[in-house]
Formats: C-alpha cells, structure tokens, sequence
C-alpha cells in the first residue's frame, strides 16, 4: 500500500472519489496509526457535534522507535579549568642502583691545620729500686762525760739508680750510618735520687775516765717556749637545768619564701600533612600532649593563660623544597629558619615572657618554601611549657575559651 506524499491516503481509484467514512475507516484501521497532525480534520471527534464520551485509560506505551542517524559531530568545548591538585602519592620503592660513575677531578689542597693542643700529662713512671747502703759511721770518741750519746749521722748515699725501662722493640733492620749530627745542646739535669738509708750506728767507744768530783749547781737555763695545746678534756657532768628566760622580742619579717604556682601549661603537637599553606599560621593536629587545653591543634595557635616566662621549640624535617619558617608572637616573627637543603632537619628552642592571652605560632614564608615535611618515619613537631608565672595569684580564666583568633594577610616578616 503506497502513501501520498505528507499524507496516509491508500492508492485508490482516481475516477471513483471515496466516500468521507471510507477514508477514515482506512485511516483509523492502520496497524500503526498516523500522527494527528496527518490526519483529516473531518475524521478527528473534535470536529463532531456528538457529546464527548468520558476519558478512557491509558493505553499501552508503544515499542520503541528506530533509532536516528547520528547527527553531525559538535564543536570542541573550551578548555576546562584545571582540577584541584590530588593528594601526594605514596613513596616509591627505592630505584636499582646506578652505574658508578667516573671519578671527578681531585679537589684542591686544603688549608694546613692549626696546632693541636698540648697533649695531657704522662703518667709517672715506676718507682726505682732502693739506693746502695752508705758507709759505716766513724768510731765514736769518748766524750766529756761517760754519759753515751748518738753518734754523728752518717753522709748521705749516693743516688739510687734509674728505673727499669720499658720493654724493647723489634728489632729493626740496620739503616746506613748517617752523618756525625753537630753537637746537641746541654740537656736538662735529671731529678735527685731518693733518700739513701740511714747508716748502721757506730761503735760505742770505750770510756777510760774516772768520775770526777760533783762541781757547783749550774745557773738556771733560759725560759723553753711555750709547749703544744694538750688535749681537750673529757666532758663534765651535765648540770642542772637552769630557770626558763623571759620571752624576746619578736624578730623581724624575713623574706616571702618561693611560691608554688598551681597553673600549669604545657603542649606537643606534630603536621599530619606536608608542605602547609602561606599565610595561614601551621596547623599540628597529631596532639602529642595539651591536657590544658590552651593550644588550638587546628588553628596551630598557642594562647598564654598568665603573665610569665615560657619555652617553645620546633624540630621540622625538610624534603625536596626550601624550608624558611617563622616562631611569630602576635603577627610578629621573633626567629626565622632558613633550611635549603631538600632533605634534611631544622630546630630551634626560644625563651620569651608572654603576657596573658598573647599568642605563638609557627608560619612559613610563601608557596616556594614551604618545604616541612611528615611521613610514616619522619615527624614535624611544635612544642612549648610555661617555665615560671610572674606571680602565684590564679587567673581567672573564665573566659579563656573565646579567645580571639588571628586574621589571615596580617602577618609581617619583617618585624613590628
């Protein structure tokens, strides 16, 4: 069956025009229906006078249609703005080890060494064997009294000899004779000998005398100096105990004695992730210790309770990019590191007093030198305490909670 043109008419004959009900019977018996915009007016209800029937159901859905040529290929979009940045990959495993490489040029003679220190003092070598005995002392003679009296003490012995030396070398093998050298200057005298022992008393001499007769008293001898302090005594028996005394004045007010504060501040932090942002204090949100609360892990803020001295210090490791990092007090830097190498460490410790609510964190400089690092074995800390309160009064720290937290693009490098 064949159909005009934008039209659903069957081939029919051309000298025997069809009837009106022919035509739409035709059309409306179709396996698959025209759309409504090809269908005669006079076959659609809307045109009939009759009344309209209620509404029927839904029919069935329809197969789906064939599906259309493809249509012509679109333009080329523009470029897409770059997505954000992924998270930094794992590390990798360690690479085969290279070929050896030639060897480089011999590096300049260095400077000569300045002069070691003196060396410490040898210990003092063995004592030497005893010296010779001296001689016998000369054969007494016999004095003015027959009373014996000691002999006069014997000359001294000669030096004992030098200690024994050490044990040889090795032989070595002889060398050529040198040179007679030119005469050496005059040595320094050796230290004395020991003390030779005292000599063997002499013998007594025979006393060929008779006693004579008892001569006159002698004159009294000369006052002998005064003799050593004797001994101190045994102690007495403890006496009796006296009456009690009147009651003293009352003594002056010594000095305050120290205090022993009872605020306490302390806390240890460490990165979680590498390479922080500018412009924006460091964040340590690992909190190692803070029972007190007075340090913000996420903002990287440490606030003081009270006036008094505190310590900080931070030990950062540093990979593959320049690290120059700032230890600010209230938008100000107070020390600045400054690490170029890209695999490496830096630390510092700092003691400053701190009034009550002031504030202390750790910036880096810019985008390009923000080389902290932190992995599985290596770690960036921030750490500080409260070494001493200026005074013992407890601070109300009611309100400490609201503290105020420091702006962003208000920091300066350069100082107040």
């Amino acid at each position: 069956m064949t159909y005009g043109p934008g039209r659903m008419f069957p081939d029919m004959d051309p000298f025997s025009p069809p009837s009106t009900s022919d035509v739409c019977d035709m059309i409306m018996n179709q396996p698959v229906p025209p759309p409504i915009d090809q269908i005669p007016f006079f076959c659609l209800c809307s045109h009939c006078k009759g009344t309209v029937g209620p509404k029927g159901d839904a029919g069935d859905r329809g197969p789906p249609g064939q599906s259309g040529s493809p249509g012509m290929r679109g333009l080329m979009g523009f470029k897409g703005r770059p997505g954000y940045t992924g998270p930094q990959g794992m590390k990798g495993q360690k690479g085969d080890m290279g070929l050896k490489g030639q060897p480089g040029f011999a590096g300049l003679v260095g400077m000569k060494g300045s002069r070691g220190f003196k060396g410490e003092k040898g210990d003092p070598g063995m004592e030497g064997p005893a010296g010779v005995q001296g001689p016998q002392g000369e054969t007494g003679t016999c004095p003015a009294s027959c009373e014996t009296i000691q002999g006069p003490e014997g000359q001294q012995g000669p030096p004992g000899p030098v200690g024994a030396r050490g044990l040889p070398g090795l032989k070595g093998s002889v060398g050529p004779k040198g040179a007679m050298g030119n005469k050496g200057d005059m040595g320094t005298p050796g230290d004395p000998g020991l003390n030779g022992h005292k000599g063997d008393q002499g013998e007594q001499g025979v006393c060929e005398c008779t006693d004579g007769e008892n001569g006159s008293d002698g004159s009294p001898g000369e006052t002998g100096s005064k003799g050593d302090k004797g001994d101190t005594g045994a102690q007495g028996v403890e006496g009796p105990i006296g009456p009690k005394g009147d009651e003293g004045m009352m003594g002056h007010m010594g000095p305050p004695g120290p205090c022993s504060p009872t605020i306490q501040s302390a806390f240890s932090a460490s990165i979680n992730e590498s390479y922080p942002k500018q412009d924006y204090p460091v964040p340590f949100p690992n909190v190692l210790y803070n029972q007190q609360g007075h340090f913000d892990p996420n903002m990287g803020i440490y606030t003081a309770p009270i006036n008094g001295t505190y310590v900080f210090s931070f030990n950062l490791a540093v990979y593959q990019r320049t690290l120059k990092v700032g230890l600010f007090h209230n938008s100000y830097p107070v020390v600045i590191n400054t690490e170029a190498a890209h695999q490496s460490t830096t630390s510092q410790t700092i003691v400053l007093h701190l009034s009550s609510m002031d504030q202390v964190w750790l910036l880096v400089k810019d985008g390009t030198t923000n080389g902290m690092y932190t992995d599985p074995e290596s770690s960036s800390t921030f750490s500080g305490y409260l070494l001493h309160p200026d005074s013992c009064e407890m601070p109300f720290l009611r309100d400490f909670g609201g503290i105020n937290k420091q702006e962003t693009n208000v920091y300066n490098w350069t100082g107040p």
